[in-house]
């Protein structure tokens, strides 16, 4: 591969659960596989809450191991909590993300490196040949992919694989909460990165269970419908509630008009008429889902207005022919 430029540093985090079986083997591998890249290093392990002897294994791994990072949770938060905390003590240029189960393969990192060094700001990993079960794994898998890369727009072939890499200015501006871990490509979009990926090699598990099932199906649909709100939504809710509000005010305002047509033109009593309440119904439907958009739109300037957040993503500025980043103009 390449060599990273000088000053170079690597970040690789672990989100860790009840892995005890495998702890062992996989930091051997990935410290072997990241041997070979020059700079800082680090490995940092994230273990959530587990029960079985892994956090005992992992602190024994870190006083013989400098580079070693052990966080460990009181209880089980989940995946998106641990990735966010690897992500806050993470201190690389570069960090990357992989399961513990030994199915990524550390191998694999220097050449996400590599492809990362072609320009992109994340490239995330395709599990093509993946060695899991059709109809528990696989096919929900696939079902997911299209479904998050039709309604996010941004094309993947695998959002479920953990093994990423990623520049830090992304994973600094991304806050994550509930099942938001498997977004990050789509949450990252809104930055205008630069995304490509690339496949990888996929091994079945050896040792230990797997924490995944078709109940978090349920949970992963209704974060998409979160991810594509704050996608397209949300600093202008009111182009959504608004719309909806037009929409069903209208179809009650026509339904309503109708009616009063028949009333007074043709002589037909509507009183009784189930259209009149539905009518009516729809209209204040309607009302209601612009005020909540006027809401919104409140509640949005304050934010952004009390936090200072910007609404764009500076990458880099050019001042008097010199070429900055966005954290140094903000220094």
């Amino acid at each position: 591969m390449n060599q990273p430029q000088s000053g170079f540093s690597l970040s690789v985090i672990l989100p860790v659960f009840n892995e005890v079986a495998n702890i062992e083997a996989v930091y051997s591998e990935l410290a072997l596989a990241i041997e070979q890249i020059p700079g800082n290093k680090q490995i940092i392990f994230v273990d959530d809450g587990s029960s079985d002897g892994t956090s005992e294994l992992l602190t024994k791994i870190a006083e013989r191991d400098n580079q070693v990072v052990v966080i460990t949770f009181r209880r089980n938060f989940g995946q998106t909590a641990a990735m966010a905390a690897g992500f806050d003590y993470s201190k690389g240029d570069v960090v990357v993300t992989m399961d513990a189960d030994l199915q990524n393969d550390p191998n694999d990192i220097p050449s996400l490196i590599e492809k990362m060094e072609e320009g992109y700001d994340l490239v995330a990993g395709w599990r093509f040949d993946r060695k899991d079960g059709f109809v528990l794994r696989r096919l929900p898998s696939m079902l997911a992919n299209r479904l998050i890369s039709w309604t996010t727009d941004v094309k993947l072939h695998d959002y479920g694989c953990t093994l990423k890499a990623f520049r830090k200015e992304v994973i600094k501006s991304i806050d994550l909460y509930g099942e938001m871990h498997r977004f990050i490509p789509a949450i990252a979009s809104w930055m205008g990165i630069r995304l490509t990926e690339l496949k990888v090699n996929h091994r079945p598990r050896i040792a230990g269970s797997s924490k995944y099932g078709i109940s978090r199906t349920v949970r992963v649909v209704l974060d998409l419908i979160t991810v594509k709100y704050l996608l397209s939504y949300s600093s202008r809710p009111l182009q959504l509630f608004g719309l909806l509000g037009l929409l069903s005010g209208g179809a009650g305002v026509l339904i309503t008009s109708y009616l009063v047509f028949i009333k007074l033109f043709l002589d037909q009593a509507i009183g009784g008429r189930p259209m009149l309440i539905f009518g009516i119904f729809l209209m204040f439907m309607g009302l209601q889902f612009i005020t909540v958009g006027l809401l919104g739109e409140m509640q949005t300037r304050i934010y952004h207005e009390t936090q200072r957040k910007a609404v764009y993503v500076v990458r880099d500025l050019m001042v008097r022919g010199e070429k900055k980043t966005a954290d140094d103009n903000s220094s």
